[in-house]
């Protein structure tokens, strides 16, 4: 594919950047461990995530009026204590569980990826986290972006159209000029939908070991890489 005339990579975040699912294990068993909790956390974990498309829907059909992920992650979490009947949580503990996904660590290849990506185009997340949690998530993760695009700027979830035309026109760049980066196709072909370039990374393992979403790419994207650091090489 000629890539002459891309000038910036926005990428898709939760999954494709960070690793979600393990922050979330590590510190729901730490906080089971502190307050002798009984709980599955990789059912904790895995729901808490499943929630996430549900909750976003109910924005777009405006069942509920805009709300940020924070928020909507707060929403999920608050029906998850009662399912799993966790009791006995302070608000102020609450609230530190429920920014876990503002502490998410990067994939292994992600940091050196991003540098050798840098040199070339511009990089930017473009998640449907909302600015804050993705602003203090690469502030404590180190992820060197260029700016910060969020959905939260078009007020639309992903995959809106209107949130990759927003991210273009704030970047000052025609759709065609930019390249969505991730690991799942829903994204990927929304994105070209509008005119993106897409490049499909795998994460075979962000569900876990037994992810059976997300394994191989659409035919419709534009490259293919393993990782990161496979990706830099093709742009190079």
């Amino acid at each position: 594919m000629d890539i002459s005339s891309v000038k910036a990579l926005t990428f898709d975040v939760f999954g494709t950047v960070v690793d979600w699912r393990s922050a979330v294990l590590r510190e729901g068993r730490a906080l089971g461990k502190q307050k002798g909790l009984s709980v599955d956390w990789v059912e904790f974990a895995d729901a808490w995530r499943a929630g996430y498309e549900p909750f976003m829907q109910r924005v777009r059909t405006g069942e509920l009026p805009w709300t940020n992920i924070d928020a909507l992650h707060r929403m999920i979490l608050d029906e998850l204590l009662v399912r799993f009947q966790i009791a006995g949580l302070s608000e102020a503990e609450k609230e530190h569980l429920n920014r876990v996904w503002r502490r998410l660590d990067p994939w292994p290849d992600v940091r050196e990826g991003l540098a050798r990506l840098r040199r070339r185009f511009l990089v930017a997340p473009l998640s449907n986290g909302n600015i804050a949690l993705l602003t203090h998530m690469a502030k404590r993760a180190d992820l060197r972006w260029d700016c910060i695009l969020s959905s939260e700027l078009a007020r639309r979830y992903k995959p809106d159209a209107e949130v990759y035309l927003t991210a273009a026109r704030l970047l000052g760049l025609r759709p065609q000029q930019i390249m969505m980066v991730a690991a799942h196709n829903a994204d990927l072909l929304a994105a070209k939908a509008v005119g993106f370039r897409a490049a499909f990374v795998y994460r075979t393992r962000e569900y876990g070991p037994s992810q059976t979403t997300d394994l191989a790419p659409d035919p419709a994207v534009d490259i293919v890489a393993r990782d990161f650091a496979e990706l830099a090489d093709i742009m190079a």
